[in-house]
C-alpha cells in the first residue's frame, strides 16, 4: 500500500528547515496541500521548493505561541482549501543548560514554545476536525522527555508533557476519527548544530525520520502511539504499568514496600494501560482480591 495524501490538507509548524521542511516536502510530494509555518523567510523558501516540484503549498509566518496568529492560520487554510486534515506540531527551540545554571525564563520559554505552541495549534484545529469527523495530529516528543538527557530539564519536561496531551486527546478525539500520536525523532537539525560529529550527522538526516511521520498522519494511522525514529531505525515507546504488589494498609507498609521495591518495579507482566483509569482498576482489583482471600 502506497501512502497517498491526495485531497488532504496539512499544516506543518516549524517547517522552514530541518525536520519540518522534510515533513512538508514529503507530504506535498505525496499529494497533500501543505501550509508551511515558520517564523521567518524559510517558510516561503520551502513553499517555493514545493511549488517548483509541482505541489501545492502556502506559507504562514507566525509564532505558535501567538494563539491569535495560529487561529488566523487555520482560518486562512480553511478559506483556501476547505478543511484541515493533518496537523504536525513540529516547532521547537533549545535552551540547554544544567538545571542548576538555568534561568527560569529559559525554562518557561521552552515550555511555551513546545507545549503551549502545540496546544495552541491543536486547539485551533480541534473544532474543525470534530466537525469534519476526521483528523490526524502528531506531537513531536523526544527521547529527552521519555528517558531524560543531561542539561535538558526544560526541553524534557515540555516533551513529556506532549505525551500526556496526546494520551488524553487520543481518547477524546476517537469518536470523530481524530487520531493523535507522538513522534520522537533523532535527527541533525539547526537545533542540534555543533553537538554531533560528522559521521553521525550523515546518518541522522531529517529524511530518515519523515517515514514515521507519514505513517502517523495517514488515513491508516494508529491512535495513541509513540514512534521513535532516527538513522532509518524505527521503534515504539510505551508508558507501561507493572503488575505491582498489594501490601494493604498498616504502619509497616513503608518498610515492606522499601524491602519489596524491586518486585514492584519488575517489568515481568507489565502492561500498557488503555487509559489512566486502568491504574486505579489494577489497584482496586488487587485490594478486593486480598479482602476476599482474607475473608476465606
Amino acid at each position: 500500500m502506497q501512502l497517498d495524501f491526495k485531497g488532504r490538507v496539512a499544516i506543518v509548524t516549524g517547517a522552514g528547515g530541518g525536520l519540518g521542511r522534510q515533513h512538508a516536502l514529503q507530504l506535498a510530494a505525496r499529494g497533500a496541500q501543505v501550509v508551511v509555518n515558520d517564523m521567518g523567510a524559510g517558510a516561503q523558501a520551502v513553499v517555493d521548493e514545493i511549488t517548483a516540484a509541482g505541489g501545492q503549498a502556502r506559507a504562514f509566518v507566525g509564532s505558535v505561541t501567538d494563539f491569535a496568529a495560529v487561529q488566523a492560520m487555520v482560518q486562512e487554510t480553511q478559506a483556501a482549501w476547505g478543511r484541515v486534515d493533518i496537523l504536525v506540531n513540529n516547532a521547537g527551540i533549545l535552551r540547554d543548560k544544567s538545571f542548576a545554571k538555568m534561568e527560569l525564563d529559559d525554562f518557561r520559554l521552552v515550555v511555551e514554545v513546545h507545549l503551549m505552541g502545540a496546544v495552541n495549534c491543536t486547539k485551533a484545529v480541534w473544532p474543525l476536525m470534530n466537525e469534519q469527523k476526521y483528523g490526524r495530529i502528531v506531537m513531536t516528543t523526544s527521547s529527552s522527555g521519555l528517558f531524560g538527557n543531561f542539561g535538558q530539564s526544560n526541553y524534557g519536561a515540555a516533551k513529556m508533557a506532549l505525551v500526556g496531551l496526546m494520551q488524553t486527546l487520543s481518547l477524546e478525539g476517537a469518536k470523530n476519527d481524530i487520531r493523535v500520536n507522538c513522534l520522537a525523532p533523532t535527527a541533525a537539525t539547526q537545533m542540534t548544530e555543533g553537538l554531533l560529529l560528522p559521521p553521525m550527522l550523515e546518518l541522522l538526516k531529517p529524511e530518515a525520520v519523515t517515514p514515521a511521520l507519514l505513517v502517523l498522519v495517514h488515513e491508516s494511522a494508529p491512535n495513541r502511539t509513540i514512534l521513535c525514529a532516527g538513522a532509518g531505525t524505527f521503534a515504539a515507546a510505551h508508558v507501561g504499568l507493572t503488575g505491582g504488589l498489594h501490601l494493604g494498609l498498616g504502619p509497616d507498609v513503608p518498610e515492606r514496600l522499601a524491602q519489596q521495591l524491586d518486585a514492584v518495579r519488575s517489568l515481568d507482566g507489565a502492561t500498557v494501560p488503555g487509559s489512566g483509569a486502568d491504574q486505579g482498576r489494577n489497584e482496586v482489583t488487587q485490594a478486593m482480591a486480598a479482602l476476599q482471600k482474607a475473608g476465606g
